[in-house]
């Protein structure tokens, strides 16, 4: 029933939507520039007509994280969600530095063999910041751009110098432990009740696949995502910027913050809701996202 690639615990699952999405995931060959070696790269696709739209998951997460979101979007669009170098079930190679710049032209490369037209691109947290990187550099790949509860305006505090054997080992030791987690969880939602055992197997079900601490290290010593905040007035994109008004992750600051630097963009903000708007609002947000589609 569900891919090969897919840890053992993936038929735990309870969920409806989460044992559709895992059902579905597929993996393609993809090589970049800075790799010999073919990565197989995690992505679902759903739905047809007009532009895609390809959903970027954030930090430590992925695809999975958007099993409520795509199919209400794949009903009226075609939808794409892919796992970013390094994270989620694409493949991890050993020799590989994992960085922004190679999470770039992984997600060119994929753009090119599998969808090769314009698209949406619609990142959260990290994913949002995925996604400016990507809108600047690309700009004709990019039709228009979705940033939910995006992360981007702050550079990440630096921890290279403590991330070295053996603290690098144990801070990803301490990522994984399942307390840890659930603690992360719970201050991503506003209601607490989707906090459950089907939510919790989400969150870690990656964290099996060969070589995850090791990337995790790599892309932590190489720093993520500087801040953009002095070239976001270049993105020339139509923008929607949607953010959940109870968020304790990123806060609700930056959301007023990405409105007045991004030219062209939108604010919507979703009620009674947290850092995760996709997983807590899926249908809110599918229709924000809808209906600025349509007039953009």
């Amino acid at each position: 029933m569900f891919p090969n690639f897919l840890p053992s615990n993936v038929t735990q699952l309870s969920e409806k939507t989460s044992i559709e999405l895992a059902a579905s995931l597929q993996q393609a060959p993809v090589t970049i520039p800075s790799s010999s070696k073919p990565i197989q790269t995690c992505f679902v696709q759903q739905g047809e007509n007009n532009t895609p739209i390809l959903l970027l998951h954030g930090f430590d997460s992925s695809i999975m994280e958007f099993r409520r979101l795509l199919p209400k979007l794949a009903n009226r669009r075609e939808t794409w969600a892919i796992d970013l170098l390094g994270f989620g079930f694409t493949g991890r190679l050993v020799d590989l530095t994992y960085n922004t710049d190679n999470i770039k032209a992984h997600l060119k490369a994929f753009w090119e063999k599998m969808i090769n037209r314009p698209v949406v691109l619609a990142g959260v947290s990290m994913g949002g910041a995925t996604a400016i990187d990507f809108a600047l550099t690309y700009p004709d790949i990019v039709e228009s751009l979705v940033l939910i509860d995006s992360a981007g305006l702050a550079k990440p505090p630096s921890l290279k110098n403590i991330m070295f054997p053996p603290l690098d080992r144990l801070a990803t030791l301490f990522l994984a432990n399942a307390w840890v987690r659930k603690s992360v969880s719970r201050n991503a939602y506003y209601d607490k009740t989707f906090v459950n055992e089907d939510s919790l197997i989400c969150t870690s079900l990656h964290l099996p696949c060969p070589f995850w601490s090791e990337a995790l290290i790599s892309f932590t010593k190489n720093g993520g995502y500087a801040s953009f905040t002095e070239k976001l007035p270049r993105l020339s994109q139509p923008t929607l910027i949607l953010w959940g008004d109870c968020d304790q992750i990123l806060g609700t600051k930056d959301a007023e913050k990405f409105q007045d630097l991004v030219p062209n963009s939108k604010l919507v903000w979703l009620e009674d809701c947290g850092h995760i708007p996709h997983l807590e609002k899926p249908k809110e947000t599918a229709d924000h996202i809808i209906d600025f589609l349509e007039f953009a």
